[in-house]
């Protein structure tokens, strides 16, 4: 028996990087960062090797923004094709970073920005992006109704 005859068929099956993005909301801005590619993108990264999706995300805004942010709901996941062989599982989550009044950058990225949900649309960026962001809009929007209806 050969060893290739060993391995379970569904590990020759293709493999997708995993990488866990946030969405950071506060003051009515949402934080982005502006990638290699000229795209504006949700910060996070990709998920290490016995990692929990919800540790990778906290760990990856404090590493890119120098921002503290609580992991809150998995909000989305999305096959990302960002060009010819070169596909990623996104995972995004709702995340509740500590107050801050100045955001810096890894040199991984070209720059920072906040965006009013209005600017979201016009942005150069994935739309599984846009759509998870409307999702924690969203979901931000209706806990605050059901907080103030109680």
């Amino acid at each position: 028996m050969t060893t290739s005859n060993l391995i379970p068929q569904d590990n020759k099956a293709y493999r997708f990087p995993v990488s866990v993005k946030g969405i950071i909301y506060q003051n009515n801005s949402i934080v982005l960062l502006k990638n290699e590619r000229d795209e504006w993108e949700l910060p996070g990264g990709k998920l290490e090797l016995g990692e929990a999706p919800e540790q990778c995300v906290a760990r990856e805004i404090e590493e890119e923004l120098g921002l503290v942010a609580k992991t809150g709901p998995l909000l989305d996941s999305w096959i990302y094709h960002i060009y010819e062989g070169v596909d990623v599982l996104i995972l995004t989550y709702g995340c509740y970073a500590t107050p801050f009044s100045e955001i810096t950058h890894s040199p991984e990225h070209k720059a920072v920005g906040l965006f009013g949900p209005e600017d979201i649309k016009r942005l150069r960026m994935p739309e599984g992006y846009k759509k998870s962001i409307q999702t924690w809009l969203d979901y931000l929007h209706t806990s605050d109704t059901l907080r103030t209806d109680v």
